[in-house]
């Protein structure tokens, strides 16, 4: 594709975003489907722990269109974006950054310092995950967003989980596994 070819394409998905945007589209959907019959899609938090990939963005793309086909059936959507902001990515990357070669590392860097600088990496790849998916044309209520690492989420899941236990839902078994292949790495270092 010739290069003025591509600045057409850009040009003209600058034009339809710019056109939602001065006319309030996803505003006016959202008031327009106020009430009606319900649909419900929670999107699987990305983890913010880095800037889209293509996988990612393939993916936010195929559940804006799902939901957007069900906003323009009539349907009252929910339209709330996810960002995973915590556990073993988040970590990783963060070890990468400080330069850590062990778990040791982290506790010798300090726990409180480590988690601040997790937090501030989820914040500040959330930042750009929401931009670059306003890029896609996603329609989501980016004001709105919930992250994994918030008291609500937390407090949701443990209530989940109570409900589960409370209707023996749930089994105890142990199978035990690897989750980090660094601390896998030294623990068998350390041997």
């Amino acid at each position: 594709m010739a290069e003025n070819e591509s600045n057409f394409f850009i040009g003209m998905e600058h034009d339809v975003m710019d056109f939602w945007e001065k006319n309030d589209c996803f505003g006016k959907l959202r008031e327009q489907n106020k009430g009606n019959q319900m649909f419900r899609f929670l999107d699987g938090p990305i983890t913010a722990n880095n800037p889209m990939g293509i996988h990612h963005a393939w993916g936010r793309s195929l559940k804006d269109i799902f939901i957007r086909y069900k906003g323009l059936q009539g349907y009252d959507c929910r339209y709330q974006n996810g960002f995973d902001s915590q556990g073993l990515w988040v970590e990783v990357e963060v070890e990468k950054e400080l330069g850590f070669k062990t778990k040791k590392d982290i506790e010798n860097y300090g726990m409180d310092k480590f988690t601040r600088k997790c937090v501030e990496r989820v914040k500040h790849f959330s930042g750009i995950i929401t931009e670059q998916s306003k890029r896609l044309g996603q329609w989501m209520d980016w004001e709105n967003s919930y992250y994994t690492n918030t008291d609500t989420n937390i407090q949701g899941i443990w209530h989940f989980l109570k409900k589960c236990h409370d209707n023996g839902w749930i089994k105890k078994e142990y199978k035990p596994m690897p989750w980090c292949p660094v601390a896998a790495h030294h623990f068998q270092s350390t041997k």
